[in-house]
């Protein structure tokens, strides 16, 4: 009798290893069917815009052709947010805080850097400069380090915001080290320098003319600070194109946009109204109840992208959607 038990449990150990053999091979063979199904490329688009914002919070600067960096677009000496205005213990300043920050640009060329806004002086000075201080700062909650671009900079920017407390301005550079994106949707491999989040915005010039449908003064892409503007495409098309190509480079969308008080700043004044568009956006582009715990009651407007294969970009490209 036991040896006949015995039989019936190494046989059903026997049955239980086949079969979870053949799952696994079952789910090797479907894997491996998916990966060398070829890739389908969907023309969806055309760049129309390429938005590199050297200073966090400042004016966007126009390039018809970008490398796209694993940390964003990079132009010549331009690199997109690796300037940060900061307090004097290194808390960030944006145009929450300080919306004529919009006003400011930031310029690179033959390795020097300028400053220019309404009403100032343009000033000047060396984009390296290795024997100032390297600060810590905070970007949200993150820390980060970032290299003082001195004190001439510092009362520039002073001045300019007419603050009561002396203000920064710091330089993210090649060997220091990035933070890691603070969105846990986001790879932990992926990192950025002073974006909020992500190194890619993207967002089509028809979602923002179906906004400005509904305002009584319109808006322009600049007031939402994308890195890449899509034409020739449907409003929020965007939404549904997880893996794009546009020439040689592969963007990944991780997330939506959340959106906050940052887009009722008025790009072109510096002024901040604290209501609209955010509050139409919000009676229309709120995100599923499914998701709330992702954006909570921030409208969704622009994606998010990681960069998977670098190159470079350029305006005019055709953008492909890309699916197995």
């Amino acid at each position: 009798m036991d040896r006949a038990v015995d039989v019936l449990v190494q046989n059903k150990k026997v049955v239980l290893l086949i079969g979870g053999t053949a799952v696994a091979a079952l789910g090797l063979y479907a894997g491996y069917k998916y990966l060398w199904r070829p890739e389908k490329a969907v023309r969806v688009g055309v760049v129309s815009q390429l938005l590199i914002h050297p200073l966090k919070s400042g004016k966007a600067v126009p390039v018809a052709e970008a490398e796209c960096q694993k940390m964003g677009l990079k132009f010549g000496e331009l690199q997109d947010r690796h300037w940060l205005v900061v307090t004097e213990d290194g808390h960030m300043v944006t145009a929450r805080q300080e919306p004529r920050l919009v006003l400011v640009s930031l310029n690179c060329e033959r390795g020097q850097a300028s400053l220019n806004g309404p009403n100032m002086e343009e000033l000047r000075f060396p984009i390296e400069q290795p024997n100032n201080p390297i600060i810590g700062c905070r970007v949200f909650s993150a820390d980060i380090q970032g290299r003082d671009c001195g004190d001439k900079v510092s009362q520039w920017l002073t001045c300019y915001l007419g603050s009561e407390k002396t203000v920064r301005l710091v330089h993210f550079e090649p060997h220091m080290t990035p933070r890691n994106s603070p969105e846990p949707l986001f790879p932990k491999s992926e990192q950025v320098a002073y974006p909020d989040v992500a190194p890619v915005m993207l967002l089509s010039e028809a979602s923002v003319k179906d906004l400005s449908s509904k305002l009584d003064n319109g808006v322009t892409v600049e007031r939402f600070r994308p890195s890449i503007v899509i034409s020739d495409c449907k409003p929020f098309d965007e939404d549904t194109w997880e893996q794009i190509q546009i020439g040689n480079v592969r963007l990944q969308r991780v997330m939506s946009c959340g959106r906050c008080i940052l887009t009722t700043v008025d790009p072109n004044t510096g002024v901040i109204s604290r209501k609209e568009p955010l509050e139409t956006l919000k009676s229309y582009r709120l995100c599923d109840p499914s998701e709330k715990h992702i954006y909570k009651k921030a409208p969704l407007f622009g994606q998010l992208h990681t960069v998977k294969k670098t190159g470079t970009l350029k305006v005019g490209d055709e953008v492909y959607k890309i699916s197995r």
